[in-house]
């Protein structure tokens, strides 16, 4: 049996007609071509949100999520904290900059045992009541 292109030897075609044979001609294109020609139909009915900008972006200031510590944290880095300089030893209270540290809020998990003088900018209602039962208190950065 002769093969299809020795059968079709000088018909031009092949048998294809004019573009089935070149590419991807009898699909109307590769992927999502001619959705703006002949596939908008398909487009509208199947892909409606396809084109043009969706949603907004919230600006960074907004997006960026704060610093947090836990008030029971705060004693099992004490030693670390005297090293590196962020607390120090005042009388009978430990005085601990947070904010020289980095960390935006101070929350409330967690128990007090010493009496901490703690700087930072933002604290939870639990946090500043535990440190004040355990006779601290919370100073606001200049």
């Amino acid at each position: 049996m002769p093969s299809k292109t020795k059968k079709f030897r000088g018909s031009r075609t092949h048998g294809r007609g004019k573009k089935h044979g070149r590419g991807a001609g009898l699909r109307g294109g590769h992927g999502n071509a001619g959705l703006h020609k002949h596939k908008v139909m398909y487009m509208l009915k199947y892909m409606p949100d396809h084109f043009g900008r969706h949603g907004f972006k919230r600006p960074q200031e907004m997006v960026s999520a704060k610093i947090t510590l836990n008030v029971g944290e705060i004693e099992e880095i004490l030693e670390r904290l005297m090293k590196d300089g962020f607390a120090v030893k005042k009388g009978d209270k430990m005085v601990i900059n947070l904010t020289e540290m980095g960390v935006d809020k101070l929350l409330g998990f967690g128990k007090v045992q010493q009496k901490l003088e703690i700087v930072v900018s933002e604290t939870s209602e639990t946090a500043k009541q535990k440190i004040e039962a355990a006779g601290g208190a919370i100073v606001q950065p200049q």
